[in-house]
Parts: C-alpha cells; structure tokens; sequence
C-alpha cells in the first residue's frame, strides 16, 4: 500500500511542512513521460523510507490549481523536480528522471530520519526505516518491494516455522536482539536448511532489475554446554547465483549448471550483525526478473545452514505487470 500523500491544496502542504521534519516532493504532471518513468522508483522510496511526523513523501500534480501555486512558490521550471525540505526549509532539489541521483540524495538523508524517528517518539512499525545488516551501496537501492513474495520457492528448507516472508523481513533479526544467543527467541524469525546443509531459493521479481550486491545475513546461536557444536547451524560458505530462470533449480541441475556467478565466504567476510556483503559483477546481472540463489556449503562441519534475512540491492527497470513492460525508471542518456 503507497505511502505518499498527494497534494490537493496549498494549506495541506503548508501543515505537512510543519508537521514533518523531513519532506520528499515530487513535482510531475500526467502528460510528463520522464516523471511517470520515475513514479514506481519514488513509490518504492517512499514505502522504505515513510514514518509518520519524521519523513513524509508527497505528489503535486503541476497542474492542479494547488500543484501551480506550491510550484510557482519554489520556481519550478522543469518536470520531474523533487525537492527534499528539512524542518519546513529547502535542503535539495534534484531535476528531471534521474534515479540514482535522487537515490543518493535521499540516502544522505537517511541517517537523519532514523535519527528523528528513535528520538521523535513514533515507534519502530513497518512505516520506519527498514532494519539494514549493512549499508547500501551509494546511488542503489534495497529491492524488496519488488520481490514477488507469493512467487518465492524454496528447497530443503525446514518448513517447520518457515514464512517465505521471513527472509525479507524490515525488522532487525531476534538474534542480534538477544546478543547472538538466538537458538532459545521465543519467535522463529530464521531460516535453516532441513536434511542437509543445502538451500536453494527461488527469488522472482515485480519489475526488471539491475543486481548490483547481495546482503546475506546469518547470526548463528553460540555454542551451549549442552549441545553438540556439529548440531548448531552454520552460515553459508559457498553461494551460486543464477539470473533470470524460469522456475526453482534441483540440485543436480544446480550442481551441473554453470552459476551467473559463484561466492566463497570467508569469516573475514561478516560483520559485527553478521551480515556478509556481496558485490555481484554488475554486468552479468542486468535485465534480471529473478535469480536462483543456491547456498552449496556451510563453514563448519554441522549438517544445517541458517539464513536470518536476505537483501538484493541495485536498480528498478521495468515494471512487469499481466505479461507487459512498462518502461520505468531510466538514467538519461541511456
């Protein structure tokens, strides 16, 4: 469901100014070809990065009598503009359908809406900023709105508790909640292979998408005197990753298959939120509707690998809806 506010009158925009420490405007008309190439991308923006009285996204058509007073007010001469205001005043403002360069410079911003969301009092809901293991490549975005989550499939997965949007999740993981000691939360909010360490996951998406990183992360439980360290999960140690397949992969096909392109994970890798982030080499993952994400081996000797949540990130391109593209989101020049 949209998170944007559409402008109807100059007095709403005046009271969200004020209400508001943050304000994403974008200013667009219905016949602007580059502004509805761009729409999708501001509406994924605006779902991530929406809280209630600390970061609200809006739309003003230019030509509505309330969108030709706010735009003649801050002398917008070219469409798309999106100007980003800060406690009432100007702090940006960014010309014509670039996306990367809107996703920069909301991100600069990101910093301090998280900062006016946990000091502002406004809770932690889904309408805040998504928990990240790590931070975003400068000028791409977190793909998760665009993954088509009914699509999602998987093989050798403990469906025990297993939620296809568990490895999505925008919430912080209960392990990093409980210091690493998460194998006893009271809620299940990971994902562990079954019979053997292996995991294959089918990742289908919305739109057509540029994959610039993978974010794995995994927070296995530390060692109990009781238990067996071959019995504790482990985090995965090689990955292949196959583009733009059709349906989910068996494992003999996998193992026989030459991968898009395969990982090894070293323990150097992970971060203090167990977090390993992976640069994917960019030009063989462009034009990707899905990938198949294949976890060959762990980095112990247990018979169980665990995934706590799972981020793509690069770009939108086009919009898949009923079996037709829809051209969105392009750089100029291209």
């Amino acid at each position: 469901m949209s998170k944007t506010i559409t402008i109807s009158s100059r007095e709403q925009f005046s009271e969200l100014l004020k209400s508001s420490r943050i304000v994403v405007a974008d200013f667009y008309a219905d016949w602007c070809a580059p502004c509805k190439q761009i729409a999708p991308f501001f509406e994924q923006l605006s779902r991530q990065l929406s809280q209630p009285g600390v970061a609200t996204f809006v739309k003003i058509n230019t030509e509505t009598e309330a969108g030709k007073q706010v735009g003649a007010e801050y002398a917008v001469s070219a469409l798309p503009t999106f100007i980003i205001f800060r406690n009432g005043n100007v702090a940006e403002q960014v010309r014509g359908a670039d996306p990367r360069k809107l996703q920069s410079v909301v991100e600069q911003l990101a910093s301090d809406i998280e900062k006016a969301g946990s000091s502002g009092g406004s809770g932690s809901g889904s309408g805040g900023l998504a928990w990240r293991g790590a931070d975003l490549p400068r000028g791409y975005t977190d793909l998760t709105d665009v993954v088509n989550i009914p699509g999602v499939d998987w093989s050798n997965v403990d469906e025990s508790a297993f939620n296809k949007r568990t490895l999505f999740s925008r919430e912080k993981p209960s392990a990093l909640d409980k210091s690493g000691a998460s194998g006893e939360c009271e809620t299940k909010d990971w994902v562990e292979s079954d019979t053997d360490e292996q995991i294959m996951l089918y990742v289908p998406f919305n739109a057509t998408v540029k994959l610039h990183t993978l974010q794995i992360t995994s927070v296995p439980p530390t060692e109990d005197e009781d238990e067996d360290e071959d019995e504790l999960p482990m985090r995965p140690k090689t990955i292949k990753i196959f583009a733009n397949r059709t349906h989910i992969l068996d494992f003999s096909e996998a193992e026989d298959t030459q991968a898009t392109q395969e990982i090894e994970l070293g323990e150097d890798d992970w971060n203090k939120d167990g977090t390993a982030n992976i640069g994917l080499r960019f030009v063989r993952f462009q034009n990707v509707t899905s990938v198949v994400i294949f976890v060959v081996d762990g980095d112990g000797s247990s018979e169980k690998v665990r995934l706590d949540r799972v981020r793509l990130i690069g770009e939108t391109g086009e919009k898949r809806e009923m079996g037709k593209l829809e051209k969105i989101g392009d750089e100029p020049g291209e």
